[in-house]
């Protein structure tokens, strides 16, 4: 554990991190050309090397935290890559491929497809739009998944049959939150937080019904991409600036971590945009908590 970070509150229900392995792109290429969601504005300046600066802190939390991080190359007008949520869904060694709505970042999902193939792994190529980890958030034994502005409903069944787990599917209808990790993270197998402004009035009524006990975020946590958050079911490094759901995370017995990634909030992404999961097929049977 970094030894900046203070893991000393008493009274905290125990918890307990397991090592995760990640996949991640630098954000060599990184700049806002074209505006695809509501925060992107190709009119205001961008900083390349403020943008790697950020990224490499979050990779050093990670390994800190005595995680995995594998790092993909990074392609030269694709300056988006460098959110790696979108490029794919991992499950069991499993890969769902990305397939992306807007033409700008459709070149994305081959590449990673790609990465994936050269390592042996099982790839399915989606016949309906799917935005990987950014609209499927695995939960345990279920995948939430959403939907309203990225990934099509129709391929919530594809996910379902190939990954083999259900899926529950959640409607977004706030533009800001595009995709569902913008608007929920998962904490723990049982346990998440969320914003229920983004989400239908059923996708709220069902969440409440499957986590009644949710940490429920703030206007200003939503604002400032505190859901893009990444959990190791201890640890939950997220947005330095979402100051209400580090009380709320502490108060569940987590222990929040924050981070800045001012430079690549400026397309709409944070800590989990940066970071997809890699899960091995011994990851549901727990062989990785030690």
């Amino acid at each position: 554990m970094p030894e900046q970070i203070d893991d000393t509150r008493a009274g905290r229900p125990a918890r307990v991190s397991r090592r995760r392995r990640f996949l991640m792109c630098p954000p060599t290429h990184f700049d806002v050309r074209y505006s695809i969601n509501p925060w992107m504005d190709p009119g205001k300046p961008t900083d390349a090397a403020l943008a790697v600066a950020q990224w490499e802190r979050l990779r050093s939390l990670y390994l800190g935290l005595g995680h995995q991080v594998e790092v993909i190359t990074p392609s030269p007008g694709l300056p988006d890559m460098v959110f790696a949520a979108n490029g794919a869904t991992v499950v069991d060694g499993r890969v769902l491929a990305a397939r992306f709505r807007h033409a700008e970042r459709a070149a994305e999902a081959p590449a990673y497809a790609a990465w994936f193939r050269e390592r042996g792994h099982e790839v399915h190529e989606p016949v309906f739009v799917n935005e990987g980890e950014g609209d499927y958030l695995v939960a345990g034994e279920r995948i939430l998944a959403g939907t309203g502005f990225r990934t099509d409903r129709r391929s919530h069944t594809e996910a379902e049959r190939f990954l083999g787990r259900p899926v529950v599917a959640l409607t977004l209808v706030d533009p800001r939150f595009y995709h569902l990790d913008t608007a929920l993270a998962v904490l723990d197998d049982d346990q998440i937080m969320y914003y229920p402004a983004a989400f239908s009035a059923e996708s709220r009524a069902l969440l409440r019904e499957l986590y009644p006990d949710a940490i429920l975020a703030t206007d200003a946590d939503a604002e400032v991409f505190g859901l893009n958050a990444v959990s190791d079911g201890r640890y939950v490094v997220l947005a330095e600036q979402a100051t209400h759901l580090f009380d709320e995370l502490w108060a569940r017995g987590f222990v929040p971590i924050g981070t800045d990634l001012s430079e690549l909030n400026k397309s709409g992404g944070g800590a989990k945009c940066c970071t997809l999961e890699l899960r091995a097929p011994s990851t549901r049977k727990g062989a990785e908590n030690d």
